[in-house]
């Protein structure tokens, strides 16, 4: 059976062979939710199998239905594919076929008894830590490798980047090279692939006041705490019902366990036919559950920390952002439950109580190129506002809203004075940025003494400053005032960079962080001129006031958690959002750091 490709589908496959005919390395394709990833996987083997048919390729995925909807794609176009599945979940261990599906939980210690591959593509490679050197992917590719140095890997996602490092194709460790092709949302929508999203900020908002961050995202904790102030949850369920009434499927994302439970609880009052998943759900309920929901059974689902990737459901016509999150690419992929189509559907509504729109804007415009200009520190896309009238969401240099008419007031088309715009880098004027997180680490250069590395977060741009402490003359002066600007004149200055990590770890002194940089550009990097200390919510620095407060398990050495070590003890049939967000096995950042 030939497949029929659409268009973009077909091109991307095409991208790939361009690729491997002028590079070598390990190219990454970026299909949007609902785009037919998995045809264009089929699609693609079936195309290499016939051409070259002594190849061996294996097909990794993180969550069982994916690893299903890709094997059952190629059997469906393929019948006589030689395919076969290793998983421990679906109780199948074929070691032996040409094309091998397989979940990486299950064969991440199995690479020898699988044998050699020449290609691998991993689905959902976002998911990827490259930075770290003992995890379940690095490793097993580390085993391929040796049993067969010209493997190639092929990455698919629909975010290729991730929350603290930005692009995959990016860094001293990226297992990917290049982006060698990446849809259009909007032009997909446009043709009729994928549903449009209309979007509306509900009366009520999340208040995050006082909502601590960690790893670059809100703490559970705090976050359960602000979803009962001025009980918000409750008042935006009478919204959520209003205006649910012409919608057929609901998808509600909590900010925990607990708090998806009591939505839940609150939609069966009002006669909602309702349930909720998450990690903890019993394989067997959560199976029957999205089974019923994908057949219309069941009007609305409550979830936390599950069902933003590989969950496939047409059906669903509205989103409810009951959760803030500070990272794209788990808003993207959210968002993204709401682009498949569906017969019986015009479009989706985002309900959004948590200020994600406004936060990360349109999903079409987070992509390769706005994730590369953050980075650089370039201008991004416009954008959005929130109409104050009707709650909806338009490009910020919108003048008149399309759905109340509401007018903003107008500007001057002329400003009073003259631009002062730069037409030089000299003349830049230095620009204050917001300070999300800072990591602290020994600095080693090969005869010099060491120093301590401060690395600081905005966004997706990093800045670093080497503190000089264990140098002689104006550099070790330079860092003691660096020091005594953060503890104050009433401690010693540490005498070496190992002794100032300990004080900074176990917080032995009231540390500040600052809340702001001013920068300003210098050659390629930015130098930074001044801190602002000033205390800000839901960054490091909001502890500035009374440095004892801050908690212990918020320091700034806190780290991504070790994944593989996490999952050693689980067994092989556990899947990773069944535990994606679960206090003390995963981080809070946007993926999980293989």
């Amino acid at each position: 059976m030939t497949l029929r490709l659409r268009d973009y589908q077909g091109e991307a496959i095409t991208a790939l062979y361009d690729y491997f005919g002028r590079a070598s390395g390990n190219p990454l394709v970026c299909v949007s939710t609902g785009g037919g990833k998995s045809v264009i996987i089929a699609a693609f083997i079936q195309q290499v199998m016939e051409a070259w048919p002594d190849q061996r390729i294996l097909v990794l995925a993180h969550v069982k239905e994916i690893l299903e909807q890709n094997f059952d794609k190629i059997t469906a176009v393929w019948p006589l594919a030689p395919a076969g599945v290793y998983s421990a979940g679906l109780n199948r261990r074929d070691t032996d076929s040409a094309i091998l599906f397989a979940g990486i939980q299950s064969v991440h210690k199995k690479a020898f008894d699988l044998g050699a591959f020449d290609l691998v593509i991993v689905d959902e490679c976002h998911l990827i830590n490259s930075e770290k050197d003992d995890t379940m992917y690095t490793g097993f590719f580390h085993n391929l490798k040796l049993m067969n140095p010209n493997v190639k890997v092929i990455g698919f996602s629909a975010t290729p980047y991730r929350m603290k490092s930005g692009l995959l194709t990016e860094g001293k460790e990226a297992l990917f090279d290049e982006v060698v092709y990446e849809t259009d949302i909007q032009s997909l929508i446009d043709q009729g692939y994928l549903s449009p999203l209309v979007t509306k900020g509900g009366s009520e908002k999340i208040d995050l006041t006082g909502v601590r961050t960690r790893t670059g995202e809100f703490v559970t904790k705090d976050l359960e705490e602000a979803v009962h102030k001025n009980d918000v949850t409750n008042k935006a369920i009478d919204e959520i019902l209003h205006y649910g009434k012409t919608r057929k499927a609901w998808l509600l994302f909590c900010v925990s366990v607990a708090h998806a439970e009591e939505v839940k609880e609150l939609l069966d009052y009002e006669g909602i036919t309702c349930e909720c998943v998450h990690g903890g759900t019993p394989a067997g309920d959560r199976q029957r559950i999205l089974k019923e929901y994908k057949a219309g059974k069941i009007q609305a689902l409550t979830s936390q920390g599950v069902l933003t990737t590989g969950f496939d459901a047409p059906l669903t016509d509205m989103i409810v952002l009951l959760r803030p999150t500070q990272s794209p690419g788990l808003y993207v992929q959210i968002m993204g439950r709401g682009l498949r189509i569906s017969p019986d559907k015009t479009d989706c509504l985002v309900l959004d109580y948590a200020g994600n729109v406004e936060r990360h804007g349109p999903i079409d415009r987070i992509n390769v190129d706005s994730i590369r200009r953050k980075k650089k520190g370039e201008p991004g896309e416009a954008p959005m506002k929130e109409c104050p009238e009707c709650h909806s969401f338009v490009l910020a240099f919108t003048r008149q809203c399309p759905e109340c008419s509401y007018q903003w007031p107008e500007k001057p088309k002329h400003e009073e004075t003259a631009s002062n715009a730069a037409v030089l880098a000299s003349q830049i004027e230095p620009e204050w940025l917001p300070v999300d997180d800072v990591f602290y680490d020994r600095h080693e250069k090969a005869g010099k003494p060491p120093s301590l590395k401060v690395t600081y977060r905005s966004g997706f741009e990093t800045l670093s400053e080497w503190v000089c402490l264990e140098h002689d003359g104006y550099a070790q002066n330079k860092a003691q005032v660096w020091w005594f600007k953060r503890t104050g004149f009433h401690t010693p200055c540490p005498r070496t960079i190992d002794d100032a990590l300990d004080r900074i770890r176990e917080q032995q002194v009231p540390f500040l962080t600052p809340s702001r940089l001013l920068v300003k550009p210098d050659g390629r990097f930015q130098r930074i001129l001044d801190y602002d200390m000033s205390p800000v919510p839901d960054t490091p620095s909001q502890w500035n006031d009374d440095p004892t407060a801050k908690p212990k398990e918020t320091w700034a050495f806190v780290q991504e958690d070790d994944f593989s070590r996490a999952t050693e003890a689980l067994p092989d049939d556990t899947w990773l959002d069944d535990v994606w967000d679960q206090p003390g096995t995963v981080s809070d950042d946007d993926t999980i750091p293989f």
